[in-house]
């Protein structure tokens, strides 16, 4: 019997302990999004219903939220001479996009998953945040798959200078490359890369 309490007690403790941890992880967020200045009517209205999400959803964070979605964390790399910003070659999606994706328990904030994220997809580790603010913010569709049906991406963004340039791309992705802002265009004119990648190279 004793055996049997203890074993609930510590169940018990264990779910206070995660419910602690997403109400933390929850009002991080907030606290990003609520002080990030949108640039455009776009981020304005992805802003809005980021909040809206954060605030209700018993877990932000947990990808099998699909309705309708859950947050993720992504990086705009800067190449070291400034001119150049670091994008893949989705396997999966099969386009040119910024590295990142999915916040993990694990993860300290939307910062700390965006430069896993990236460390793991192209082997940049060595970078440093232009700010620990939020870059951009964007709600984009992910397409369905297996038992995983289509469902939308609330994508938290992050600004970052790498140190070096050596890039190692892992098995999710085809290619990783530094492009210049005249060649975004060619590779994905979509408003969701070309927004940020102008916020940080135009100037």
């Amino acid at each position: 019997m004793r055996n049997k309490q203890y074993a609930r007690l510590r169940g018990a403790n264990c779910e206070l302990r995660i419910a602690a941890r997403v109400i933390d992880r929850r009002q991080a967020l907030l606290r990003l999004l609520t002080v990030y200045q949108p640039t455009d009517q776009d981020e304005q209205r992805y802003r809005l219903e980021m909040l809206d999400l954060a605030a209700v959803a018993h877990d932000p964070f947990d990808r099998c939220q699909y309705q309708p979605g859950h947050f993720t964390a992504s990086g705009f790399v800067i190449h070291p001479a400034g001119d150049r910003v670091l994008l893949i070659h989705h396997a999966k999606i099969g386009a040119w996009l910024q590295p990142g994706g999915h916040i993990d328990p694990g993860d300290r904030s939307p910062l700390a998953a965006a430069t896993r994220e990236i460390a793991e997809e192209t082997g940049v580790e060595a970078m440093t945040p232009v700010t620990e603010a939020v870059t951009d913010v964007d709600i984009h569709l992910f397409p369905g798959r297996g038992d995983q049906p289509e469902h939308r991406h609330f994508d938290i963004r992050f600004a970052f200078v790498a140190a070096g340039a050596d890039l190692v791309s892992n098995h999710e992705v085809l290619e990783a490359r530094w492009v210049a802002l005249t060649e975004i265009g060619e590779l994905n004119p979509d408003r969701s890369v070309m927004r940020p990648v102008t916020k940080l190279l135009s100037d």
